[in-house]
């Protein structure tokens, strides 16, 4: 199941991010404090399985661009559609927020993440060089979300 995040979530969200993120994650009170609505632009999303989270998506929705900042799940529940559920959520409310496309970053290592997106209508529009704390090139991809744009 798909929902909004509520506070109760936060530590799971948290730790996700620390395992997902490893080194880029976002300190536990940034996490708090878009969960609990201090960045007004800012949705968390989070996949439930059996009563846990189990996935996360963070997308900031703001004017025409929505930009997916942030998506991970358990390693023990990766490539059973949690992601894509996740994914097809954010691009499911994002119109509704006024956004025509949606934008994300994805490291220019990351083979799995650029063919899941790839998969998922998703096209390369610029790479930003050093953008990850390692050094590592992120590759800017974007996805038409109403008819028109792209």
């Amino acid at each position: 199941m798909i929902r909004h995040a509520v506070a109760g979530d936060v530590d799971a969200v948290a730790a996700l991010e620390q395992t997902c993120q490893g080194p880029d994650a976002w300190s536990p009170w940034l996490v708090r404090d878009g969960v609990e609505g201090g960045l007004p632009t800012v949705r968390y999303l989070v996949a439930e399985l059996e009563g846990e989270v189990v996935g996360y998506a963070v997308a900031s929705l703001g004017g025409d661009i929505a930009e997916l900042q942030r998506i991970g799940v358990t390693p023990a529940s990766r490539r059973t559609g949690i992601a894509t559920a996740l994914l097809d959520e954010v691009v499911a409310e994002a119109p509704g927020a006024g956004a025509n496309r949606l934008l994300l970053e994805v490291r220019e290592d990351n083979a799995g993440a650029l063919a899941f997106y790839a998969d998922r209508g998703f096209i390369e529009i610029d790479r930003r060089r050093r953008y990850y704390r390692d050094g590592t090139t992120a590759v800017v991809l974007r996805l038409p979300l109403v008819k028109g744009c792209g």
